[in-house]
C-alpha cells in the first residue's frame, strides 16, 4: 500500500474532532470523508475539516476512495459498524473504545478481519501519555521489581444532562456504565502496566444519576502475578472531575500516574526527577494521544511496522470489564479463565439499536453496480 492513506470517520459526535485533527496533522494521511446519521453533525465536521459529508456510510464507501474507516459511533454499535465496513467494503478499521461490549462480538470481529484481510486498530490513546509510556518502558527493565499492588482510581463528574444528551448513553444495550465508558481507558492502562488479572470481586451502584447502569463501581483484583489490586470508578464526583490515577507499588519502589487523565507522573521513586520530565498539561480528558495513535496506524499500513496496541490488548480489557460486571451481578468472586460474560452488558435492545443502524442504501447499490 502506498500513501497517503485516506481516512473516513463514521460518527461525528463528542470525540470525532480529536480523530479528525490527528489525521489532518499527519503528512501521509488525508481525511477523505465524514459520515453521521445526523446531517447537521456531519456537515459541521465537513465544514471544519474540508471533507465531503454523508449520512450513509455505505454510500460514502462506494462513492469515495477510502483506505481506513474510523468507527466513532455509540459503543454498542462498534462491532456491527466495523463488520459492515470490513465485510461489505473491505476497509481497515479504527475502533474507538470499547472495541465491543459482548464477548461474542470479539470472536465475530476477529473472524471477519481474518477472512477479509482487514486490520483492526483499537483506540486506547492514554497509553501514549508521556507518563504512562515512560513508566511502561521502565517496568520492562523491572525498575520497581515485583509488583505488589496495582490500582485505578477515576473520580469524574457526569451530571444528569450528560446522560440525557443521547438515547444510547447509560444503557446496558449500547453503553454500559462508568466502568465501560469512562473507566475502561484506565483499566487498559492497569493491564498494560501490571499484567493480566486472574480473579475479580466487584460491587456497583447507581448513586446519583437517573440511569439504568452504574455510576459508581469498585472491584478487588488478584493478578496472575500474585499481586493484588483495586479499581474504583465513579462519575458521581461533585461538582467537577478530579482525577484518573493509576498506581503501582513494587518491591523496589512506587509509581503514581495521576492528573485529570493520567497525564502527570507524580511519584517515581527510582528517580524522582523523572516526574517533571514525564508530566504534561492537557486541554481535556482526551489528551494528545490520538495523534501518535494515528501515526502508528499509518506506520503499520505503509511501513509494515506493527501497531503497539493490538486486537488482543483491546480484547483483554473487554474480558476484564465483563468479568467485573459478572461478579457484581452475581455477588461472588469470578475467575477470568472461566471467560465470564456479563448478563447485562450488551443485552439486545432492537428498538434502540435501530436508531443507529445504517441500512444499505439504494444509491450505494446503484453506484456499486455502475462501477462493476
Amino acid at each position: 500500500m502506498t500513501g497517503p492513506l485516506r481516512f473516513a470517520i463514521v460518527g461525528c459526535g463528542r470525540v470525532a474532532g480529536n480523530h479528525l485533527d490527528a489525521i489532518a496533522r499527519l503528512p501521509r494521511a488525508a481525511i477523505a470523508a465524514v459520515c453521521d446519521l445526523d446531517a447537521a453533525r456531519a456537515k459541521a465536521c465537513s465544514d471544519a475539516f474540508g471533507a465531503p459529508w454523508y449520512t450513509n456510510y455505505h454510500e460514502m464507501l462506494v462513492a469515495e476512495t477510502i483506505d481506513v474507516v474510523s468507527i466513532v459511533t455509540p459503543s454498542g454499535m462498534h462491532p456491527r459498524h466495523a463488520v459492515d465496513v470490513m465485510d461489505q467494503h473491505g476497509k481497515h478499521v479504527v475502533i474507538e473504545k470499547p472495541m465491543a461490549l459482548r464477548l461474542s462480538d470479539l470472536d465475530r470481529l476477529r473472524d471477519i478481519a481474518s477472512r477479509t484481510g482487514c486490520r483492526i486498530f483499537p483506540v486506547y490513546q492514554n497509553r501514549y501519555n508521556i507518563a504512562a509510556d515512560r513508566v511502561h518502558a521502565e517496568l520492562q527493565d523491572r525498575a520497581l521489581g515485583r509488583v505488589v499492588v496495582g490500582t485505578v482510581r477515576v473520580r469524574w463528574c457526569r451530571p444528569q444532562r450528560y446522560y440525557d444528551q443521547s438515547a444510547w448513553r447509560a444503557t446496558w444495550a449500547l453503553d454500559g456504565g462508568c466502568l465501560t465508558n469512562q473507566g475502561i481507558h484506565y483499566v487498559d492502562l492497569l493491564l498494560h502496566l501490571a499484567g493480566d488479572v486472574e480473579t475479580v470481586f466487584a460491587f456497583k451502584t447507581t448513586a446519583l444519576a437517573r440511569i439504568e447502569v452504574e455510576d459508581t463501581l469498585v472491584a478487588s483484583l488478584r493478578f496472575a502475578s500474585g499481586a493484588l489490586g483495586q479499581i474504583e470508578v465513579t462519575t458521581a464526583a461533585r461538582p467537577d472531575d478530579f482525577e484518573a490515577e493509576v498506581s503501582l507499588l513494587g518491591e523496589k519502589g512506587a509509581a503514581i500516574i495521576s492528573g485529570l487523565a493520567s497525564n502527570r507522573l507524580t511519584v517515581w521513586t527510582p528517580d524522582p526527577a523523572m516526574c517533571s520530565r514525564c508530566s504534561e498539561e492537557i486541554p481535556n480528558a482526551y489528551g494528545f494521544g490520538h495523534r501518535p495513535f494515528y501515526r502508528d496506524v499509518v506506520s503499520e499500513l505503509l511501513d509494515d511496522v506493527p501497531h503497539p496496541i493490538s486486537f488482543v490488548d483491546a480484547e483483554r480489557a473487554v474480558r476484564l470489564v465483563n468479568a467485573i460486571y459478572r461478579s457484581a451481578e452475581d455477588g461472588t468472586p469470578v475467575r477470568l479463565d472461566a471467560h465470564p460474560a456479563s448478563a447485562l452488558l450488551g443485552r439486545p435492545d432492537p428498538e434502540l439499536e435501530m436508531l443507529y443502524v445504517t441500512p444499505p442504501a439504494a444509491r450505494a447499490l446503484r453506484l456499486r453496480k455502475e462501477q462493476t
